[in-house]
């Protein structure tokens, strides 16, 4: 008897896995669909100054992305290119093509409460976690993420908070690899594009440094539209900076 109860247990917990993962994969692909364009705006608020960028980004996959700075006037133009998990900047002012080391993936883009991995996007939470169920409230799933054994991804785990009548982020809290808690995303304003959900407000705030966030606006969202390969060359960090 006890051992049919052990493997009872563990077909629960492979079936439980499976259920998660599947979760986690239809999030994935409501955010990236086959391919994305977005418009958004950034508000970053840090010591009580908050400064806005205005941009725009192109994405394909998980391993190819391009964003363009809109505004202010004095970041017009800069310009990165994330590719095969490598990433580059290109900087108008000064006509140079910088490339971004692996050791400055934790650092923070453009001085906001997003990272240099987050605009890479090369960690897929599909392939590169192993997700697990830790509760359910109606359509909310609670599901906590840690890395698989090879992944080369920042962080310890990520606990997310799922709708699923929609396949929406609602929170996600990022630990680092002590299981500190590091930061939290909190998504509101789902709106439908096309086939797609999408929160369009976005807060990011760091648990370290209170009273610091930064908020997402999503302007403009268009899935599975002809963006061109060209976004996706080394030449377009100079190309499609003017």
């Amino acid at each position: 008897m006890k051992k049919i109860f052990i493997v009872l247990l563990a077909v629960i917990a492979i079936l439980g896995a499976d259920e998660a993962h599947d979760i986690m994969k239809k999030v994935d692909n409501n955010m990236r669909g086959k391919n994305v364009y977005m418009k958004m705006q950034m508000s970053i608020t840090s010591r009580g100054h908050t400064r806005t960028m205005k941009m725009e980004t192109w994405a394909e996959g998980n391993k190819k992305s391009f964003v363009k700075t809109l505004y202010p006037p004095k970041d017009k133009g800069i310009t990165f290119l994330s590719l095969d998990g490598q990433m580059w900047q290109y900087v108008p002012k000064i006509e140079r093509t910088i490339k971004i080391p692996p050791s400055m993936m934790l650092q923070n883009w453009m001085g906001s409460d997003i990272t240099n991995d987050d605009m890479v996007k090369q960690s897929s939470i599909v392939d590169d976690y192993d997700a697990k169920i830790l509760k359910k409230e109606g359509s909310v799933v609670t599901i906590e993420l840690t890395p698989t054994e090879d992944a080369a991804v920042v962080w310890g785990k990520i606990v997310s908070m799922i709708d699923i009548s929609n396949y929406t982020n609602i929170k996600d809290v990022f630990y680092d690899e002590d299981g500190e808690e590091v930061r939290v995303f909190s998504y509101e304003k789902i709106k439908k594009f096309g086939e797609y959900y999408t929160p369009t407000y976005w807060k990011i705030q760091p648990v370290d440094k209170k009273g610091n966030m930064t908020e997402i606006t999503i302007e403009d969202v268009k899935y599975d539209t002809d963006i061109s390969g060209q976004y996706f060359k080394k030449s377009a960090l100079k190309r499609f900076s003017r």
